[in-house]
């Protein structure tokens, strides 16, 4: 932390707080006493009167170049007490050619049109709230910081569009409860419009974006004559209902849930979001695989409440929201304490949630605060006794608390610094947590260099004691120019843990490397964009000092100007000293170095059929060990309404050296296996109109380990290599048939701003058996005379405001 502090005090003095001098356009908003019908018809009274900006610029694929004549863009603003409203004219000399697929609600990966109103309204050049509305009407909206977008955010805002002959147009209503802006007599906010049209690749801005040189939130105009506007109450209510029915070999069962999230300003500057009660049984499906490693499967959030607004607690990457409701903290070694005659009957995988807030938000002068908390349900085990009959309950889970605090300052030149704090708190004789740290992110007055770091320090409090662990890590790297270069320094000691709140896989390591690239910022003869990167990396133990492995790698990626992407990589290392195989501390497995290629191709998704095509193979340098992954995705687009996109996966390796048993002379024994993973998955969407859809999403995960094809066990000697060992086959089986088929298929309405109604039917199977040499049949066979669990689920959730609902009493009263 001396270290830490030394650095930070450095870089505070040469990081002036001036920003530099970039151009910004300027428009005034028009304040109306009748606000116009917002349906995408730009025939109101008032849009006549209303001056209006223009003169948008390229962003891609050229950098500054004017509009096309053909394809101008006009916009106006007005405001009233309540709402702003915008119109757009997006002027297209060929409107039969603007594509217009549908999609539902954030979904921006469909070819269409649309155009952006971006919002900064602290003027702090970082900050941002972006409004879309596409050529189909779908909406899309976010937060952003410095560029980072966080799509998950959703407000209720309103947005249209209509057709004619010289184009589309789009209307917007976006209501100050939607937005966060300090409470003084005249706003002066950033202002930015974006506009793609998708049949030329093409991308305009309204005030011009230097892409050589920092951040797109640089880059806004002004917005002013904003004036006598009041924060409203921020006070919104989603309340929700759900019915589910189980069915799982020959068992049925229905629960009913209720719940509601709430959304509340608690100031101008920060909000309260809270889920009581909350049901998360209609979130998508994990991506489970065939784990034979040291490391725990990490999976995505799919629960939205922990996926929406989070942007702030992830700094310092402390925060893995999974842990919450996750396995149970003595789910896998219940059975370790049991008697001769003692089963378990029941033993919850999942900790139920009882419920969670967040407070987030940032203060006029850049301080941004994150408070998060959430509490867990006590869990237990059933234990029967099976000469008794008698059960008994064993705490799986405690009752537990855990909450995360952040503190982020924003100063000059999109730079910030933050302290971070997490803390998991269990009830009785468990485990407790705490993790701090001071992250810094700082860019020098040019915007050219940027300095980052984080010194992290956990402690973990167990049955066993109270164990400290630290990590920094420091980086230093050019950010303009076409030539771009940077160092880092990552430093783990053996006793870190944030693995209760957190996700830290390796530990003990001392890691520095350097990395470069190139890019073009102006198109080419044949090419819209290019890039090429590459690094080199040097890794060894911090405890002992010894050395562990070097690495390297090289991308390549261009994009033609007819939308065609490619790429591919080269990438290798030296000989590993691999300390995390093993399983125990102190050991090692001394890997062969080796050398990989892959080559992609992804062709132009602006037409109905495209695809998308990769090939990675790997080669070993002196031992016999090879690897290939095929991955090939075609899609098809029957229409504006439907499309479906289906993918193949195909890895292959023979020969994997790994762990599979630990003897009790402590002998480890190191396997030699083939592997093979094979994974389908089909996604299909129909789209009535962008209010409704029926999607499909459809996984199939099939994996073999076949050990024993020609009887290859090792003991793991203490300098990494490996001598031949006997070692039983007959009692210790770890051939391995994993095969997993998941399948959702959902109905969504939006019936209303905000309002939703989902109907989900899912179906699971699972089967894993030892039979690893059985072909594709006798292994689907195998999955089918499993019992299928069925899933049927209606959720319902219904927005209400407080806003409205006062309008609403005013008018029946009067």
């Amino acid at each position: 932390m001396k270290t830490l502090t030394i650095i930070l005090t450095f870089f505070f003095a040469f990081s002036s707080i001036a920003q530099e001098n970039i151009s910004k356009k300027e428009y005034t908003a028009t304040r109306i006493n009748k606000p116009p019908k917002i349906d995408g018809v730009l025939d109101d009274e008032i849009w006549k009167a209303i001056p209006e900006l223009g003169d948008f610029v390229m962003m891609n694929p050229e950098d500054g170049t004017p509009e096309r004549n053909t394809h101008k863009t006009t916009a106006k603003i007005a405001y009233d007490d309540t709402a702003i409203y915008i119109a757009v004219k997006l002027y297209d000399n060929e409107p039969h050619r603007i594509l217009r697929q549908f999609s539902q609600r954030d979904n921006l990966n469909a070819q269409f049109d649309w155009i952006g109103v971006i919002f900064n309204t602290y003027n702090n050049d970082v900050n941002e709230t972006k409004f879309l509305v596409s050529s189909s009407g779908t909406l899309a909206d976010a937060t952003s910081e410095n560029g980072r977008d966080d799509w998950s955010w959703s407000t209720v805002y309103q947005a249209e569009i209509s057709f004619d002959d010289k184009g589309w147009n789009a209307e917007f209503k976006i209501p100050y409860a939607a937005l966060r802006f300090p409470e003084k007599p005249e706003q002066l906010w950033g202002l930015q419009f974006f506009r793609r049209i998708q049949h030329l690749n093409e991308t305009y801005s309204w005030n011009y974006v230097n892409r050589n040189n920092g951040y797109e939130s640089q880059y806004v105009g002004l917005l002013k004559g904003i004036k006598n506007i009041t924060p409203p109450v921020r006070l919104s209510f989603y309340p929700f209902t759900a019915i589910n029915q189980e069915v799982f070999n020959g068992d049925s069962e229905t629960t009913f849930s209720a719940g509601m999230d709430v959304k509340y300003g608690i100031s101008d500057s920060f909000t309260l979001d809270a889920t009581l009660i909350p049901d998360f049984g209609q979130a998508k499906f994990d991506d489970v695989s065939l784990n034979l490693g040291p490391f725990e499967q990490i999976f995505s959030e799919n629960r939205q409440f922990f996926t929406e607004g989070t942007e702030i607690f992830n700094k310092g990457n402390l925060f893995y929201s999974r842990r919450i409701g996750g396995a149970p903290s003595t789910y896998r070694t219940v059975d370790d304490n049991l008697s001769d005659d003692e089963i378990v009957t029941d033993n919850p995988e999942d900790v139920k949630l009882l419920n969670s807030i967040k407070v987030s938000g940032r203060t006029k002068d850049g301080l941004g605060v994150g408070v998060f908390n959430s509490v867990t349900q006590k869990t237990e085990a059933t234990i029967k006794n099976t000469s008794t009959g008698e059960t008994r309950k064993v705490v799986t889970e405690p009752l537990a608390n855990y909450s995360v605090l952040v503190l982020d300052q924003q100063f000059g030149n999109n730079s910030s610094i933050s302290l971070i704090n997490t803390n998991v708190t269990r009830n009785g004789h468990f485990r407790d947590a705490n993790v701090s740290a001071v992250a810094f992110d700082i860019n020098n007055k040019e915007n050219s260099f940027n300095f980052s770091g984080q010194g992290t320090v956990s402690q973990v409090l167990d049955t066993n004691g109270d164990k400290a662990g630290f990590a920094q890590r420091f980086s230093v790297n050019r950010i303009k120019g076409r030539f771009r270069y940077g160092i880092w320094n990552d430093i783990v000691n053996k006793s870190y843990n944030i693995n209760d709140l957190g996700v830290s896989q390796r530990t003990n390591f001392n890691n520095y490397g350097f990395r470069l690239s190139y890019e073009n910022f102006e198109p080419t003869e044949k090419l819209n964009k290019y890039r090429i990167n590459g690094g080199f990396g040097h890794e060894r133990r911090l405890i002992p000092n010894v050395f562990v492995t070097n690495n390297f790698w090289v991308n390549f990626f261009a994009v033609t100007k007819n939308r065609l992407s490619f790429g591919g990589n080269i990438n290798g290392r030296g000989q590993l000293k691999d300390y995390f195989e093993p399983r125990t501390e102190g050991r090692f497995l001394l890997r062969d170095g080796n050398i990989a290629g892959n080559i992609w191709i992804s062709t132009d998704f602006r037409k109905k059929y495209a695809w998308e095509a990769s090939v990675n193979v790997r080669r070993w340098f002196t031992t016999n060990q090879n690897a290939i992954f095929l991955r090939f995705e075609p899609r098809y687009r029957f229409s504006d309404n439907f499309t479906v996109i289906y993918e193949i996966e195909n890895w292959y390796g023979n020969n994997r050296l790994g762990y599979v048993d630990k003897l009790d002379n402590d002998d480890i024994v190191i396997a030699q296996r083939d592997q093979m993973n094979l994974s389908n998955n089909i996604t299909a969407s129909y789209n009535f109109n962008n209010k409704q859809a029926i999607n499909l999403s459809f996984r199939n995960f099939w994996a073999l380990a076949l050990y024993n094809k020609d009887d290859r066990y090792f003991k793991l000697e203490n300098n990494g290599e490996l001598t031949d060992i006997n070692y039983d086959t007959d009692e210790n089986n770890h051939n391995t048939n994993f095969n997993i088929w998941n399948l959702d298929l959902t109905y969504n309405w939006r019936f209303a701003p905000g309002s939703e109604a989902v109907l989900l039917y899912r179906q699971q199977i699972f089967n894993q058996d030892e039979f690893a040499d059985a072909g594709l049949l006798v292994s689907f066979d195998n999955l089918f005379n499993q019992p299928i669990q069925h899933t049927f689920s209606l959720k319902i959730v219904y927005f209400l405001d407080y806003n409205n609902a006062k309008q609403w009493l005013k008018k029946s009263n009067s």
